[in-house]
Order: C-alpha cells, then sequence, then structure tokens
C-alpha cells in the first residue's frame, strides 16, 4: 500500500485487510504534523513512516488515538512525537498491557469473552513472535475535547460514546472539512455481540450531521462523503430491529 494524498494537508496510508491494519492519517502543518492512529504493530508504524519519508514529509509530532483496539494502539510504543488519546482508552490500555500473549492466554480470553476471534486470528498473523508485542498507554491524556493548532490548520479531537466502543474519538479538521472517526460508526464487537446498539447509533448520526465535512475518513475503508456515510448509517438504523 502507498500513501494517499487526499489534498496539500491530508494523507492517508490504506488499511490492510490480511492483519486487519487500518489506515493511519497524517495532517500536515506549518509548524507540527499529526498522525492518526499508531496501527498494529512497529512494522505498520515503519510502512506509514517510510512513506513520509518517500514524500519528503516530516514525521508526526503528534499521534492520536481513536480507540483502544489492538490494529489502533500496538504500533504506540514505535511512534515519533507524543502519543494522545481519551482517558477512557488509557484506562482500557492499563488493562491490556497486563495481558499475556500465550496460546493459552489468548484462548481464556476467547472463552471468557475479552477478546474476539478476528483479533486473535489477525494477532498471530501479525507477530509471528507475539513477544514483541508492546503495549503502552499515551503520553497525553485528555477528557472531552482537545483542540491543537499545528499551524495554518487545526484538529478538533473530541470523545465519543460511539456505536462501536465507548472510547471512540474523532479527528475533525475544519479548514479541510475533513474527519477522521476510526472505527466510530461500525458495530460492536466487544460488548454488543457485533450489533449496532440502536441508542448509539442515533446519537452518532445526529452528531456526524452536525459537522461541516466534506471526507469522512474511515478506519478500514476508503474516504466517504458526507451524503454517502449518512445514507449508509441511516438506512443501518431503519434495519434494527
Amino acid at each position: 500500500m502507498r500513501l494517499k494524498k487526499i489534498s496539500e494537508r491530508i494523507y492517508y496510508l490504506p488499511a490492510e485487510e490480511e492483519t486487519d491494519r487500518p489506515i493511519l492519517g497524517y495532517i500536515k502543518g506549518d509548524k507540527y504534523s499529526l498522525a492518526v492512529d499508531a496501527g498494529n504493530s512497529s512494522k505498520h508504524v515503519e510502512k506509514f513512516y517510510n512513506e513520509l519519508r518517500n514524500a519528503n514529509l516530516r514525521l508526526p509530532d503528534y499521534t492520536v488515538i481513536t480507540h483502544w483496539h489492538w490494529d489502533h494502539t500496538f504500533g504506540m510504543h514505535a511512534v515519533s512525537g507524543k502519543t494522545i488519546s481519551g482517558h477512557l482508552t488509557n484506562e482500557k490500555l492499563k488493562e491490556v498491557a497486563t495481558w499475556g500473549w500465550s496460546d493459552d492466554n489468548m484462548k481464556d480470553r476467547l472463552e471468557k469473552g475479552k477478546d474476539i476471534e478476528m483479533c486473535d486470528r489477525c494477532i498471530k498473523i501479525e507477530y509471528s513472535n507475539r513477544g514483541d508485542i508492546t503495549v503502552i498507554t499515551s503520553d497525553i491524556e485528555f477528557s472531552g475535547t482537545l483542540k491543537i493548532d499545528l499551524g495554518g490548520i487545526c484538529c478538533e479531537i473530541i470523545e465519543v460514546n460511539a456505536p462501536h466502543s465507548v472510547d471512540s474519538v474523532l479527528i475533525y479538521i475544519p479548514e479541510e472539512k475533513t474527519i477522521f472517526i476510526g472505527d466510530a460508526d461500525c458495530e460492536d464487537h466487544y460488548d454488543n455481540d457485533g450489533k449496532y446498539d440502536k441508542y448509539k447509533l442515533k446519537n452518532y448520526i445526529e452528531l456526524i450531521k452536525g459537522f461541516d465535512f466534506n471526507i469522512y475518513m474511515i478506519g478500514h475503508g476508503e474516504p466517504e462523503s458526507k451524503e454517502s456515510i449518512l445514507s449508509y448509517l441511516e438506512s443501518e438504523f431503519k434495519n434494527i430491529k
């Protein structure tokens, strides 16, 4: 996968299905740069950084985490600059940092519902040596909202109790009319059996309607327009029984 350019300010490394690697976003300011998510391993981070170097882009000064799931956080120890997460994400990462990664450990978590089969399978592919797994908390923790001026462009970072995970974080760039949402609009595979919570989805749709954006950056897909994503989410809402 090669780095893709949305605008002079916005880039992203596309998702990779085999080990469930999400997109990694990049926002270029005049003074600082900011990445969205840390990927699922140090190898994922290095691939991203090689693409940034090839495009003559500086490495990120900040990396914002969209939620605690492994594919967005297991590369945190390998990023440049400072990492930023919501307080609920950090709380969960403290727990995950205590997990063991032997076959027995992973099997036990599956049986107890603390992890899910897809993550279990993809972790085993991404990590030939699970001793390489390193889980850390972020350098900077916030609650509610946080605004960062990168120079000529600002990022508004917002905690959201979204359908996918209660610790979801959105990154909105008003000047570019672009929003990165991680996996916020997906079903909940940990606490709701891979289904949508109707109340959460309704609230999320109303929240998204309030942002002025043209480009909607999804964690495991290609960019969407505001019209297309709202049409999809409203259709999903209508299908919930």
